[in-house]
């Protein structure tokens, strides 16, 4: 394909709302796809490692909501929707100070639209439940503290 062509077809994708075309020709093929955000970086920083500098705000130390929890953390084995009940109208499955046993269920993820039961994996007392109801979790994510 000529060099102008493919500069036009750039152009064209850039300035509408298209975010993504492609064309196959006698002589290839060519897909354009128009990210959310462009970012132009040289080709030698590629491979460089990423250096950030510290600054005064970064060295204050951190707010107590956003300090390690104490205890046993219980994290979530999956990405998902946290929920604290089985349904809607239902009561939660456990609240803070609540006493659970390792194997109690304590919440649900819903992951592709199956209702995950999660169970406690220590004994102990609930001293902090750390997601929202209805919450978006990821792997790995703490879900609540038990001590």
């Amino acid at each position: 394909m000529d060099l102008r062509k493919l500069k036009s077809l750039i152009d064209l994708v850039s300035e509408s709302n298209i975010s993504e075309l492609e064309i196959a020709e006698a002589d290839g093929k060519v897909r354009i796809v128009k990210s959310a955000v462009a970012i132009a970086v040289p080709a030698s920083v590629v491979h460089a490692p990423s250096v950030v500098p510290l600054t005064a705000l970064d060295a204050s130390p951190e707010p107590a909501s956003l300090t390690a929890p104490t205890g046993h953390v219980v994290k979530s084995p999956m990405v998902g929707t946290f929920y604290r009940s089985a349904s809607p109208g239902s009561g939660t499955f456990v609240e803070i100070g609540a006493v659970v046993k390792e194997g109690q269920p304590i919440c649900i993820i819903e992951a592709m639209k199956i209702m995950n039961e999660i169970e406690a994996d220590a004994s102990g007392t609930v001293r902090e439940i750390l997601c929202e109801n209805g919450q978006a979790v990821e792997f790995g994510q703490p879900l609540l503290v038990i001590e």
